[in-house]
């Protein structure tokens, strides 16, 4: 019934946020005589506040059209690789009409980017897809909103994600191929390429792994403690529901977006307060480029994804409850993961020093588990002062985490002539 009544309130908000919209651009229009009148630009801000208040925020593009590679501009077209229920495999490929460029666009290291299924579309991770462009062939993991999945595709849980990942390190090679994980994805992929590894099949050259709850017992965080002082039931009972109609998934069990949502929002109200009145003092002083960088990050920040009911409880229980892989005792379809069997791939693992969402040391943690990794390939990075955003994001993403990654997989990169044909 919540979901429905959160549909009902947004349909019935949506004539006040166009007329809201409306307004606010007939007190800027400097055609029309009312954006002279004293205040105009308070009237202006006010209804624009209001608009962005009510309105429905869609998943945004990544929009990266051209990037500058190897000290030329190259265009970036976006193509999905694979296409799974639950998830887009989506590869950046780079074109140039410069011989040199493309010659050495061909040698770059190829990037898988697992994007966190926890909320946010994975276009959160824009400005890490763009940085790393420069230098590497980069892939992404797409994840699909559960609204939109028919009921007939089947149900997704932790196992689902885990072999997912499987399948995309296999589509791509895992011969030159270094994985980056940002945030919750930190414990599926380790528990693939570990999986993998107990095969004996070929894994990544490198696991790059930042700011994620490999073992939630260190340091926790209000996130942690969330997930801890509930029991499964509450959780079910609280945060489950079911799709309405008119979504392609009516009847799917999720946990909505726009529930998880109200906890992000819910973890620092203040700072949103803040951040929407300076919005709004900008707008009356005319300071476009600060009023745009509001509007980009909430753009991003308010859209949201709903996720499947089995995925959600089972990170509960398995990650934060049982912390079933530093325990030793995560089975993924009657599999036991075990990281000590991963010995070919080199492993790097970043924290935020200020990190709300993953506290200090719970992706540290990873260097005990993956006792097979000789200590040589294994390096710990932590970024001061920034926080959990920081790391994949902004200015010290731009100008200290990504030079240390960049150095990390060169000094564990070889060029597989097998894999020359990728831009």
């Amino acid at each position: 019934m919540l979901y429905q009544i959160y549909d009902f309130q947004k349909a019935l908000l949506q004539p006040l946020t166009s007329w809201a919209k409306t307004t606010s651009e007939t007190f800027i229009n400097p055609a029309n005589p009312l954006s002279l009148l004293p205040g105009a630009e308070r009237f202006a801000a006010s209804f624009e506040l209001l608009h962005r208040f009510g309105k429905d925020y869609k998943k945004p593009e990544f929009g990266i059209r051209s990037i500058k590679a190897h000290c030329k501009e190259v265009v970036v077209q976006e193509i999905t690789a694979l296409s799974k229920p639950f998830c887009n495999l989506v590869r950046f490929k780079r074109f140039s009409d410069d011989i040199d460029v493309i010659t050495k666009m061909k040698q770059d290291p190829i990037v898988l980017i697992v994007a966190p299924l926890s909320g946010h579309h994975s276009t959160l991770l824009r400005d890490t897809v763009r940085t790393m462009l420069q230098d590497h062939k980069v892939y992404i993991t797409d994840w699909v909103d559960a609204r939109m999945i028919p009921n007939d595709q089947g149900v997704f849980g932790l196992s689902d994600y885990v072999n997912y990942i499987e399948d995309f390190i296999r589509l791509i090679g895992a011969d030159n191929l270094h994985v980056i994980s940002v945030c919750q994805p930190t414990v599926p992929v380790l528990g693939a390429v570990s999986l993998m590894a107990s095969r004996g099949e070929a894994t990544p050259k490198s696991l790059i792994m930042m700011g994620g709850p490999i073992d939630a017992r260190k340091h926790p965080t209000a996130v942690n403690s969330l997930a801890t002082n509930k029991s499964i039931q509450w959780f079910e009972a609280n945060t489950i529901h079911n799709v309405p109609p008119p979504h392609p998934g009516v009847g799917r069990r999720v946990y909505p977006g726009f529930l998880q949502h109200l906890g992000f929002i819910a973890m620092n109200p203040s700072n949103h307060m803040q951040s929407h009145w300076d919005f709004f003092q900008n707008l009356v002083r005319g300071d476009e480029q600060d009023a745009k960088a509001h509007i980009r990050f909430y753009d991003e920040y308010n859209a949201v994804l709903d996720m499947d009911a089995h995925y959600y409880l089972d990170t509960i229980r398995t990650v934060f409850q049982e912390c079933a892989l530093p325990n030793g005792t995560w089975k993924v379809n009657g599999e036991l993961v075990k990281p000590e069997d991963i010995r070919q791939s080199a492993m790097l693992t970043i924290e935020g020093e200020m990190d709300d969402i993953s506290g200090s040391g719970q992706t540290r943690a990873a260097h005990k588990l993956c006792k097979g990794i000789d200590e040589s390939m294994k390096e710990h990075y932590e970024v001061s002062g920034a926080g959990h955003y920081g790391i994949f994001s902004g200015r010290r993403w731009r100008s200290k985490v990504y030079p240390r990654i960049q150095s990390f997989i060169r000094a564990h990169h070889s060029t597989n002539p097998n894999n020359q044909d990728t831009n």
